[in-house]
């Protein structure tokens, strides 16, 4: 029923709220609840956010090349003023260091994997590479936060990520072939190992 589906809903928000709240290690209950009603408030926006979209996109079919253009479109216009009023919350309660670990749970922690996982496979990267590297996975997770489900946080890291490999192969590195090397490279480590 739709009040099943709800408190499912709420279920789930409350359980990824409690996972950002539990790595925030917040002291002060006031704030505490502050930035806890935040999140929530921001988790239930996001989807509403969805819903408007996707009322938006009625007449098209779904999933059609036009439906996806079109929402592609809306989606940063409708996320942008949602991003602001969330950061600014937070800002309220939170340091800029408090504030990223929101982000990073937001994002199951991409930045950090993503960029160990490009300094593995390309061990050599300079440190101006690096840099960029991180602020383009950065940048990722600010959009990405927005996203409503994990497969869209996913694309937005994805559409990164091929900016990055496109950095980097403009800086004389294949991207494709390092990883193709390394993941062998893995997975003949993991045969050894057994």
């Amino acid at each position: 029923t739709l009040e099943e589906r709800e408190a499912m809903y709420d279920t789930v928000v409350e359980n990824r709220t409690f996972y950002i709240m539990e790595a925030l290690a917040m002291t002060d209950s006031v704030k505490s609840n502050r930035v806890h009603d935040a999140i929530v408030a921001h988790y239930h926006a996001l989807r509403a956010r969805d819903e408007a979209i996707d009322f938006e996109l009625v007449t098209l079919p779904s999933g059609s090349k036009e439906w996806l253009s079109e929402r592609i479109a809306m989606f940063p216009r409708m996320s942008q003023p949602l991003h602001e009023q969330f950061i600014a919350n937070l800002s309220k309660d939170l340091t800029p260091e408090q504030i990223e670990v929101v982000k990073d749970k937001m994002t199951y922690g991409k930045v950090e994997f993503t960029y160990n996982a490009y300094c593995s496979i390309l061990p050599n990267l300079t440190d101006a590479e690096k840099a960029r590297v991180l602020e383009l996975l950065k940048q990722a997770r600010d959009v990405a936060m927005d996203g409503g489900s994990s497969g869209q946080k996913t694309a937005i890291f994805q559409q990164y990520k091929d900016q990055i490999n496109a950095y980097l192969d403009s800086h004389g590195y294949n991207v494709a072939e390092a990883t193709k090397e390394w993941a062998a490279k893995q997975e003949q480590a993991g045969k050894q190992s057994d």
